[in-house]
């Protein structure tokens, strides 16, 4: 380990031993608390896979609400951004991937704060505390400030661990043991990874928690949309020549995820991940791509949506796709 990842896993480690001995207080919000998280920085689907929770737990019943930090965006009080109307920030302020979870749960608050407790109870507040009895916390495997009744940890089956070091020598936000906290585990992008991969990662797991149920998923594309909101089939680009882009943490997922759908990706754009995309960038994309059809992520396309895209640019929307067992053992331990 690294000289720097040795001081930031002491700093991880003071900040475990103070919420473990009580020194600093998790806080308790009044319904239950689902978290789904991670141990590398970003690369895993968490995203998809909190659309799909929220959504699935509206259809047994429950009355969710879903609260995340709203990474990188610059919005410090609590903010719901829902329900069912025009997203009361941009992604500037809240952050691509709330904007992005907003769009797609019309009916379902999705509440920005950095103090997640704090976001609860505003979200409370805003709806009455008859219309919350589940919340689901993204990205909230290292968020000690906030008492969690389940824990979901998802890793990258094709690349679980990076290195192997933490950051900042490698992509590990805590060491391999932490994995023993997770109550589920769930491998990603199964489709990416070959069987010797996924069975040599499960004995590692097992390594570290031996008793959290194991699930695989995948993110399944399901179709292409632009800016009028005009919607294609995934043939459509099958055997046609592309151009794509992405500013997201594993950008070759989804380029494989296009030449999986039979397309020719002649041009690829690697943005950096959380990419704020300006004018110039689009105009200079539609310069490059000349006559080639143009696909990005639904993440980067909730961010050129306020730059009003041209409608050439598609985006590919993804599912995350688990078996029903997952959802039965989540909602059967979190019984209202």
């Amino acid at each position: 380990m690294g000289p720097f990842s040795s001081i930031y896993n002491m700093i991880l480690s003071v900040r475990e031993f103070l919420y473990r001995t009580s020194l600093k207080d998790s806080k308790r919000l009044p319904s239950k608390v689902v978290s789904i998280g991670n141990l590398t920085l970003g690369g895993t689907g968490k995203t998809p896979a909190v659309i799909a929770l929220a959504q699935e737990a509206k259809k047994r019943g429950f009355k969710p609400c879903v609260l995340t930090r709203g990474y990188r965006g610059k919005m410090k009080t609590p903010c719901m951004k829902s329900i069912g109307n025009e997203p009361c920030l941009n992604t500037h302020l809240a952050g691509d991937e709330p904007v992005l979870m907003a769009s797609r749960l019309k009916d379902i608050p999705v509440v920005i704060g950095r103090n997640r407790y704090f976001a609860g109870m505003s979200a409370i507040d805003d709806t009455g505390s008859e219309a919350i009895n589940l919340f689901i916390l993204d990205d909230g495997f290292q968020h000690w400030a906030l008492h969690r009744d389940l824990d979901i940890l998802l890793i990258d089956a094709a690349n679980p661990f990076g290195n192997n070091k933490l950051f900042p020598e490698g992509i590990l936000r805590e060491p391999l043991k932490s994995m023993s906290r997770a109550d589920i585990i769930v491998l990603t992008k199964t489709d990416a990874a070959s069987r010797e991969q996924i069975d040599a990662l499960i004995l590692k797991i097992k390594r570290y928690n031996p008793h959290a149920p194991l699930y695989s998923s995948s993110h399944k594309p399901v179709s292409f949309v632009n800016a009028k909101g005009t919607v294609r089939g995934l043939d459509f680009i099958n055997k046609k020549r592309v151009y794509a882009f992405s500013g997201i943490a594993n950008p070759e997922y989804f380029k494989t995820s296009l030449t999986a759908m039979g397309s020719e990706v002649v041009k690829f754009n690697s943005f950096r991940d959380h990419y704020k995309y300006r004018q110039q960038d689009i105009d200079r994309i539609m310069e490059t791509a000349e006559g080639l059809e143009i696909i990005t992520t639904e993440k980067d396309f909730v961010k050129l949506m306020e730059l009003n895209p041209p409608e050439r640019i598609f985006a590919l929307r993804i599912d995350f796709s688990v078996d029903e067992a997952f959802y039965d053992d989540i909602f059967g331990r979190v019984k209202c």
